[in-house]
């Protein structure tokens, strides 16, 4: 049922998880305005996936279709010696039973969803592109916003939908308190090159000593993605990411520099892509998702990190959990938020447990000896068919048996399905 006073509602960011949020709160029948810095929709970035809940999730939307037309064609994940031979192959796990492998049976361009879900909002949502929120004042009866191009405006609610690096966030913490990062000492940069013949629908993945990683997926006839991952807790690194994006490519090309396989393929390439992202793979743990009428959303709550294989799909969740529980009793905002924090949080910390970085680590072996048996052992694993059995007969995927709640008020049927009608454009 829809408030009979529609809530004023502020989402900072235009990613994936304000967008899906922006979603199910007009079709709570609040009035929503969506704020993003960048001065037009960022359809932009790498490959990302949908698993487990998040399926489900994007399901109620009515947008699976949509995302099904949309999808990458990538089979399975080879591991590739320095000449590029496949020592051993994961494939996706397409029977639709147990849990996804290494690839999703969802995987999808970041870009494409994010125009998916705009295409089913924008007629029921204020977009403000090419600012942001300066600074807020929650007032206990209203938030006060002013935005960084002078405007500005009073809201019933704000919500930080603005990634790992959220300045909503920092907003709601302590003065000088650190920002809430677990990491896992690996960085990671992605790019995007010209395909070339070899460049098939198998994801490559090779390791180089140093505990250096290159994967490669190819995702258009005429373009690559190229993604580097590097151990290292050097504070230089964990730096590097912040710094202009010249830097930053300095920085992976001496790291990488001489690494084998198709590396100087790469390193060319990245001097040239305007699509180069360079950033440190952490968690964002804290045990403060709200306060006042402000509250967190997505990776700026709970960033589950790439390595969970669950980060959109665990920001799909939480836009759904949090819009359902605020649909469910918008007279006590107090309520509703306590409620969101009660009954997502035993499904992020099931997700942010499944990342493990000393087993992570040991997928980025420091020495060549290390490299060839992670192969031998793969290889063999998958000669025995273990990966893909696994997969199939485990009982649940990675958010556990947690079940997505059912929010019958987020709207009705009708609407559900002229959204997932028009979600398509060309």
């Amino acid at each position: 049922m829809a408030a009979a006073e529609p809530l004023k509602i502020l989402i900072c960011g235009g990613g994936i998880a304000g967008q899906a949020l922006a979603h199910w709160l007009a079709r709570g029948g609040h009035r929503v305005t969506v704020v993003e810095r960048f001065p037009a929709l960022r359809a932009t970035g790498a490959q990302v996936d949908l698993r487990g809940q998040g399926i489900e999730a994007v399901r109620r939307m009515g947008l699976l279709d949509a995302v099904r037309d949309r999808l990458v064609d990538e089979k399975g994940v080879a591991f590739v010696d320095a000449r590029g031979k496949a020592r051993a192959t994961i494939m996706a796990n397409t029977s639709g039973r147990g849990r996804q492998s290494l690839t999703s049976e969802y995987e999808i361009m970041r870009g494409d969803l994010v125009r998916i879900l705009h295409d089913a909002t924008k007629d029921d949502v204020e977009y403000v592109f090419g600012t942001s929120v300066e600074r807020f004042e929650d007032t206990g009866e209203q938030v006060v916003a002013r935005f960084a191009d002078g405007r500005g405006g009073t809201y019933d609610l704000l919500v930080g939908a603005d990634g790992q690096g959220s300045r909503t966030r920092r907003a709601l913490r302590p003065a000088g308190a650190p920002e809430p990062y677990r990491r896992v000492g690996i960085h990671m940069a992605y790019w995007f090159v010209p395909r070339i013949a070899s460049d098939g629908d198998i994801r490559d993945t090779y390791q180089a000593p140093g505990g250096r990683m290159i994967m490669r997926r190819s995702h258009h006839p005429e373009r690559t993605q190229v993604y580097f991952v590097l151990r290292e807790d050097s504070a230089e690194a964990s730096a590097v990411h912040r710094e202009s994006v010249g830097r930053q490519k300095e920085f992976w090309a001496g790291r990488f520099r001489g690494a084998g396989w198709q590396t100087d393929r790469f390193l060319d390439g990245m001097a040239d892509t305007e699509s180069f992202y360079s950033q440190e793979v952490v968690q964002v743990r804290t045990d403060q998702w709200s306060k006042g009428r402000v509250a967190l959303v997505g990776d700026a709550a709970h960033c589950a990190s790439p390595y969970s294989g669950m980060g959109v799909s665990g920001g799909l969740v939480g836009a759904y959990v949090l819009a359902g529980e605020i649909n469910r009793r918008p007279g006590d905002l107090p309520a509703a938020l306590a409620a969101y924090d009660t009954t997502l949080r035993p499904f992020v910390d099931r997700v942010q447990a499944t990342v493990r970085p000393r087993l992570l680590k040991l997928g980025l072996p420091e020495h060549r000896w290390a490299i060839d048996a992670f192969l031998s052992v793969t290889a063999l694993a998958c000669a025995l068919r273990v990966p893909d059995l696994v997969a199939r007969l485990s009982p649940e995927d990675r958010g556990g048996d947690w079940q997505l709640p059912d929010y019958g008020e987020h709207g009705d049927d009708d609407r559900l399905s002229r959204a997932g009608e028009q979600a398509v454009t060309p």
